[in-house]
């Protein structure tokens, strides 16, 4: 199986996270489900890291607070979309937390729909590499091709 690597970064105080970026970690366990129920036949493996921003790293950057990156991208690159901010809550305090835009629509936390559609299309690059090794195959000797 071919590794599909998805990392989410979130604020964590005290052991608590944001609002929003609770929601998107519900989002994001949702998505990975159907990701691998989706990919696994194409032997794509998704795999999910997630990591922790302590209050110092979240003030330094706190666009780094609820971002996600597929295959090496942060997730807006594949869904042509661009990152923004908005106040959010006393976790977070006086900094202001990641959005995304998609089409105009601004959403604090990361939908599940967006998730799965961002991991597809990194996931068509990946089925994309191997389109060589088809051609080496019974298409390049002449066989006939499925």
């Amino acid at each position: 199986m071919q590794p599909l690597p998805i990392v989410w970064k979130r604020l964590v105080t005290e052991g608590e996270t944001c609002p929003r970026c609770g929601s998107t970690q519900q989002n994001l366990a949702a998505a990975m489900t159907k990701l691998q129920a989706a990919l696994g036949p194409l032997g794509i493996a998704p795999a999910l890291e997630t990591q922790t921003l302590d209050e110092a790293a979240f003030r330094a950057h706190p666009a780094e607070s609820n971002r996600i990156w597929i295959g090496g991208k942060p997730m807006e690159e594949w869904l042509g979309a661009r990152a923004g901010s908005s106040p959010c809550c006393e976790v977070c305090g006086d900094l202001p937390c990641r959005t995304m835009e998609v089409e105009g629509v601004s959403f604090e936390a990361i939908p599940e729909a967006l998730i799965v559609k961002a991991g597809i299309i990194a996931a068509s690059t990946l089925l994309g590499q191997g389109a060589g090794a088809a051609e080496s195959g019974c298409c390049a000797a002449g066989g006939r091709c499925c």
